[in-house]
């Protein structure tokens, strides 16, 4: 358990050999790169939502309805992971914030992590609650939705539209030069293969 945990926040070879492959499935996708990238835009923008655990499934429903490549879109989730979600929960707040004229209480003194954390005791109380006496009590996950889920969800549009956009015009160029590069290799093979036949059938016929 504590060989998965350390793997789902620092995977085998670090994340930067992580990236590296995620860049080289992308390339490989057999659509146009602009198929590709509108995939990618999905996938980095949901990782700028507080819906977590639906990231996969809601950026595969954006690549579809951009006409994205699906595939695409599951791999731009990557984006977000245990380095980023941190700087990436708070830009979109901060930017919620902004948006809906929200000041931070200057006596909470709770970060994310632990409004989270209530939350989710919150949600497990209350569900013991329906098989014991005791009362459910909402404050917690009120609280959290307020301060954080309702601004996280605002705020988080803007800075994955642009953090999007950045990435799919930084991945078009890089795509269409990896299937440019790609092209010309096979017709380099094809026509190898080609020559070698010819030369083969000319030699038979000369035998003949």
């Amino acid at each position: 358990m504590w060989k998965r945990a350390l793997r789902a926040l620092w995977p085998q070879g670090g994340w930067g050999r992580a990236a590296l492959y995620i860049r080289h499935r992308l390339t490989r996708l057999p659509d146009p790169p602009d198929k590709i990238g509108r995939g990618i835009f999905a996938g980095v923008f949901m990782t700028f939502t507080p819906l977590y655990g639906l990231h996969f499934f809601l950026a595969a429903l954006l690549a579809w309805v951009l006409r994205g490549n699906v595939l695409a879109g599951l791999m731009g989730t990557f984006f977000g992971n245990p380095l980023t979600y941190v700087p990436i929960a708070v830009v979109s707040m901060q930017t919620g914030n902004w948006i809906l004229g929200i000041e931070s209480d200057p006596e909470d003194h709770r970060g994310i992590g632990q409004k989270f954390a209530a939350a989710g005791r919150d949600l497990w109380d209350n569900f013991l609650a329906i098989f014991t006496p005791e009362k459910a009590d909402w404050a917690d996950l009120s609280l959290f939705y307020d301060d954080v889920f309702f601004p996280y969800l605002v705020g988080g549009v803007i800075p994955g539209i642009i953090a999007g956009l950045i990435c799919y015009y930084i991945s078009l160029p890089l795509i269409r030069a990896y299937q440019n590069r790609r092209s010309g290799v096979i017709a380099a093979k094809l026509a190898t293969l080609k020559a070698k036949k010819q030369k083969q059938a000319d030699g038979n016929a000369s035998a003949d």
